[in-house]
C-alpha cells in the first residue's frame, strides 16, 4: 500500500495514539501506592487478552496455527519480553519516582536508543544527520535528567525513574528493530499470514508470560497490599482498552496511510499532551526547562530523519 498525502482524518488518528500514551503514563502514576507496578502491566495485558481473544482467534484457533506460533516460540518470546513484558513494567517501575512529563520526555529521545541498537547489533551505520540528531536530543534528555541544571551535570544525583525509562527505551529499540529486521521465520513468503490482531493477540500470549512471571516474583520479593476500588478497576481497563489496544491499532492505520516518516513527528506530541494532562490531573505543572528539552528532542529528530 502506498503512502497518501495527510487529511484530517488521518492526522486525528495519528494524534490519538500520543495522547493515549501520554495519559498511560499519568494513570500509572495515579496507581502508584496502589496496586505493585509490575502487577500493573501484568492486569494491563491481561485484561487486553480478554479483547484480544476473540479478534484473533484465527492465528491461534486451529492445531495447523498453532504449530505456526510454536515453530516460531524463539524470536516470539523475545518480542513478547521486550515488547510486553520488559518495555511497559519498567515504564510502570519508573514512575514511581519520575513524573509522567519526564518520563514522556525521556520517550521521545527512542530514535537515540534505535540508533545505538542498529549500529551495534544491525550493521546500520548512522549517517551524519543522525549522528547531529542524536546529539541534540541526547542534551534534550540531559536537561531533563539535570531538572534543567546543566552545570551540575557531573554531580546529578539521578532519579531511579528517570535511569529505568533509559532501560525501557533500550528494550523498546530492541522490540522495534526485531519488528523491522526479523528472521527467516517471519519474513516474506515464510511468515503466516496473521493479521493484525492475531500478531498482536501471539505476542500478548508470549509477553504475558514474562509479565506474570515478574508479578508473581514481585509479590514474593516485595509483598504489596492491593488497595482495590472502583476508580483503580475502571483506571486498570482504560490502560487495557486505550493504551494498549486502541492507540496500536489507530496507529498501524495511520502508517498504513501516510507512512513512518511522516506519521513518526505525530510521536512527538506525547510530552506535550503529559505536561497538560500531569498539570490537570496530578497538580503538578510543566517547568521552563521541560519546553527547552521537548525542542531539543523535536529538533533531533528532525534533523535525524530528513533525507
Amino acid at each position: 500500500m502506498t503512502a497518501q498525502s495527510l487529511n484530517v482524518r488521518t492526522a486525528l488518528l495519528l494524534t490519538l495514539p500520543p495522547l493515549l500514551w501520554a495519559s498511560n503514563a499519568v494513570a500509572g502514576r495515579m496507581l502508584v501506592g496502589i496496586v505493585p507496578p509490575v502487577m500493573i502491566n501484568a492486569a494491563r495485558w491481561i485484561l487486553a487478552l480478554m479483547v484480544l481473544l476473540p479478534l484473533g482467534w484465527q492465528a491461534i484457533g486451529t492445531p495447523a496455527a498453532r504449530a505456526q506460533v510454536l515453530a516460531r516460540w524463539k524470536p516470539l518470546a523475545l518480542l513478547g519480553l521486550t515488547g510486553v513484558g520488559a518495555y511497559n513494567a519498567l515504564q510502570y517501575v519508573a514512575l514511581t519516582t519520575s513524573t509522567p512529563l519526564n518520563v514522556t520526555l525521556i520517550t521521545a529521545s527512542s530514535p537515540v536508543c534505535m540508533m545505538i541498537v542498529g549500529a551495534l547489533f544491525y550493521g546500520q551505520r548512522p549517517t551524519g544527520r543522525g549522528l547531529l540528531g542524536a546529539a541534540l536530543s541526547l542534551l534534550g534528555v540531559a536537561l531533563v535528567l539535570a531538572r534543567g541544571e546543566l552545570a551540575s551535570l557531573a554531580g546529578i544525583q539521578f532519579v531511579p525513574g528517570d535511569l529505568l525509562m533509559l532501560l525501557a527505551m533500550l528494550s523498546w529499540a530492541f522490540y522495534s528493530w526485531m519488528l523491522a529486521k526479523p528472521p527467516a521465520s517471519m519474513a516474506g513468503d515464510q511468515r503466516p499470514a496473521w493479521d493484525w490482531w492475531g500478531f498482536m493477540l501471539i505476542q500478548t500470549l508470549f509477553g504475558l508470560g514474562w509479565a506474570g512471571g515478574a508479578a508473581l516474583l514481585e509479590a514474593a520479593l516485595v509483598p504489596t497490599q492491593v488497595h482495590w476500588s472502583l476508580a483503580t478497576a475502571l483506571t486498570l481497563v482504560y490502560i487495557a482498552l486505550g493504551p494498549s489496544i486502541l492507540a496500536y491499532l489507530c496507529w498501524g492505520r495511520g502508517v498504513a496511510a501516510v507512512g513512518p516518516s511522516t506519521a513518526g513527528f505525530f510521536i512527538n506530541l506525547t510530552p506535550l499532551f503529559a505536561a497538560l494532562l500531569q498539570a490537570l490531573l496530578l497538580g503538578v505543572p510543566p517547568q521552563a526547562y521541560h519546553a527547552l528539552a521537548f525542542a531539543l528532542i523535536v529538533a533531533g529528530i528532525v534533523v535525524s530523519s530528513r533525507r
